[in-house]
């Protein structure tokens, strides 16, 4: 069975990170991953206040008998750790994956979110292509050498992200084959890649054998995944037919006020309880 896991920097949004990882056992989940150790969302923004100390997520972990699957190494703009599509970031870039690489260690973390950054003015997109794939094939070997998996994450351009380079599923696909390197997967977001493109079970098959991880959150609006067009609990029942034996991710903003009860639903809809 596919193991649900919560993004701990959507829920619960008044509490430190440690709290939440306790709430979130308590909705019956025993998985989190989050964005960036550097600051932690409050409802409104990353508060760097509220950085991450990894001995403390560690000792909530073990506390609440919670593992943590998977965070963002760098942001998607590139505004944490650099754009790896613009060569003048890559030293940049490549010193983040290392650091969170380290900080991934301290937690007993073994995967961490990669992303493409933003377009950069001036620069063609094969250049940045080429950019792209340079960067990510010495993060790939960076990652061998630590026993880690870098996950590449296509983002929707049409809601969420504006001017991120990496928005479809097939050029994804084609770095991460190019460089066929295995600590290097696919982490596919149903949500984002149904803004962009549809064709979710077909692209998942398609794919999966590159898949490392899934997001997922209601379309439109990103809330609920109860509430919205996407039939999940079908998706699930694909995913494990086709033999996916990793996490899926639960990323998505709550409507409801009370966020026990979206996550207890949201975990029933899915399982089918």
């Amino acid at each position: 069975m596919v193991t649900l896991s919560v993004c701990l920097e959507t829920v619960f949004t008044d509490l430190p990170a440690e709290q939440r990882i306790g709430k979130i056992r308590e909705a019956g989940f025993d998985t989190v991953e989050f964005w960036h150790p550097e600051g932690t969302w409050d409802g409104h923004t990353v508060r760097t206040g509220w950085a991450k100390d990894a001995g403390s997520l560690r000792g909530a972990a073990e506390q609440y008998e919670i593992a943590i699957n998977d965070f963002a190494l760098h942001a998607w703009d590139g505004s944490l750790g650099g754009c790896p599509v613009r060569p003048a970031d890559r030293g940049t870039y490549l010193e983040q994956v290392r650091r969170m690489i380290a900080f991934a260690h301290r937690i007993g973390c073994r995967k961490g979110i990669t992303l493409s950054g933003t377009a950069a003015p001036g620069l063609s997109r094969s250049q940045m292509r080429a950019s792209l794939e340079q960067a990510l094939a010495e993060a790939a070997e960076i990652a061998r050498r630590e026993n880690f998996t870098l996950l590449l994450e296509p983002l929707n351009t049409l809601v969420d992200h504006p001017a991120y380079y990496l928005d479809s599923t097939a050029e994804a696909a084609e770095v991460i084959r190019g460089i066929a390197s295995p600590h290097l997967e696919l982490l596919y977001d149903v949500y984002h890649m149904q803004i962009m493109e549809g064709k979710v079970l077909a692209t998942i098959e398609k794919h999966v054998d590159i898949i490392g991880h899934f997001h997922a959150a209601g379309v439109p609006g990103r809330g609920e995944l109860f509430d919205g067009e996407l039939n999940y609990p079908r998706i699930l029942r694909h995913i494990e037919s086709l033999g996916y034996r990793g996490a899926f991710g639960l990323e998505y903003f709550p409507k409801r006020s009370d966020h026990m009860e979206s996550l207890q639903r949201t975990r029933a809809y899915l399982r089918g309880e």
